[in-house]
């Protein structure tokens, strides 16, 4: 699989039906271009942003739409020796629920999607441009069952249940909750530049008669990145992209195998632009290795306390006499915040088969063994867990990172540079 590299999807809208005006969608700015853009700014501007594709970003935006129980990571590809690599290791331990591809979009044979979108699968168009983004994540979870989305993407897929994919695109750009989200990325410059963008669009419409879509592919007009989702529902693989009418199914598959049949048609597109040295971002949403780490720290502890109350009843004194050799530093025994450890955690778990049968006829030396071996796993799963929130933090200052307005810094810089007289050096 050719490199792949961050780009933002930036993709328009695929024809004239999803055209928004450029009145519509541009903001009166009461303060210079460079200046931050303020929460009325955002809430004001009926655009998009354009998103880069950093796995943190999106990782970001799930837990702010309170989607809870999904981590999204970065995949460098889908062979099995590149599989095995940090950090996609982490996603193919878990459930992997769909993968998120960016690349330079071009219109696919429309004979190949479905005649309509089929029930059982929730599809949206794209009918706002640079929301793909927002597009594509919605497309994999709302068609994950079992997964928690949160009260208002729960209301929203629920009320759009039964709209055509256009409407529900179009209510998307409505949905002032995803809006404000996914414009906490928009930086003053972006929405202005973004604003500019469509309005040289719709000059550009204006002036080549009977125009009704982009040329993504001759006069340079754009040259759109796109996010689109591959998913598997209910025994088949579809691919979901916002700029086609209709979902496209690519054959059958089992939960096990879905990526071996995403691989060729992810590949075909490479290849078609590799030429090009075009770039192009996979990313995939998994189950997040969190919940699996609690759920088997909690059935690590109560195993523990199983056997602790086993050893009390043989051996009384134990305690005193044996408790230091037995690797109890920093052990947990019960519930702990700081790794998110709760009473209820350890109530709701059950005690290991291997566990049940010591209790009933082992004897203290191997109630003392398996004491030491499960004190080892539980180092093991709290160092893991520590790493995972690191994880969560280094995600939560990338994206703060992203949303942190620049611009004014670099007007002061450049105008100290232009005081003193580099500046001109500098241009010369």
């Amino acid at each position: 699989m050719a490199t792949m590299q961050k780009r933002k999807g930036h993709a328009g809208v695929s024809n004239d039906r999803h055209t928004t005006s450029c009145n519509d969608h541009q903001t009166s700015f009461s303060k210079q271009p460079t200046s931050p853009a303020t929460e009325e700014d955002r809430d004001d501007w009926k655009g998009f942003c354009e998103i880069e594709s950093d796995p943190a970003f999106f990782d970001v935006m799930l837990r702010n739409f309170g989607v809870k129980g999904v981590k999204v990571l970065e995949v460098f590809g889908l062979d099995d020796e590149l599989l095995s690599m940090l950090p996609c290791q982490h996603i193919f331990r878990q459930p992997v629920y769909g993968l998120i591809f960016l690349f330079k979009w071009i219109e696919d044979d429309p004979e190949r999607q479905e005649p309509s979108c089929p029930e059982g699968v929730w599809f949206a168009n794209q009918t706002v441009g640079n929301a793909c983004a927002s597009v594509a994540l919605l497309n994999i979870v709302n068609n994950v069952p079992g997964i928690e989305l949160g009260g208002p993407l729960e209301q929203f897929k629920a009320f759009t249940k039964d709209f055509t994919p256009a409407l529900r695109g179009d209510q998307i750009g409505n949905f002032e909750f995803l809006k404000r989200i996914h414009n906490s990325f928009a930086r003053k410059m972006d929405m202005l530049n973004c604003d500019l963008a469509l309005k040289n669009e719709t000059h550009s419409k204006k002036t080549k008669v009977g125009r009704t879509k982009y040329d993504y592919t001759s006069d340079g007009i754009d040259v759109s990145y796109h996010f689109i989702a591959f998913v598997p529902i209910d025994g088949n693989l579809w691919k979901l992209d916002g700029l086609e009418r209709q979902p496209q199914n690519l054959g059958r598959c089992d939960s096990k195998d879905w990526l071996s049949l995403a691989k060729p048609h992810i590949e075909s597109r490479i290849m078609g632009y590799e030429g090009e040295q075009i770039e192009f971002s996979l990313l995939g949403l998994a189950r997040d290795p969190m919940c699996n780490l609690r759920v088997s720290l909690a059935e690590n502890v109560k195993d523990l306390q199983g056997l602790q109350q086993q050893m009390d009843k043989l051996e009384p004194g134990w305690r005193e006499e044996r408790f230091q050799n037995l690797k109890t530093e920093g052990l947990l025994l019960g519930p702990d915040i700081a790794y998110g450890l709760t009473q209820d955690n350890i109530d709701s778990a059950e005690l290991s088969e291997e566990i049940k049968g010591l209790l009933l006829e082992g004897d203290m030396s191997s109630l003392e063994e398996t004491w030491s071996s499960l004190a080892r796993g539980q180092t093991h799963l709290r160092a893991n867990i520590v790493e995972e929130e690191q994880s969560t933090r280094r995600d939560d200052d990338r994206a703060a990172n992203r949303r942190h307005d620049y611009g004014p810094f670099v007007q002061k810089w450049i105008q100290v540079l232009a005081r003193k007289g580099v500046l001109r050096e500098l241009l010369e």
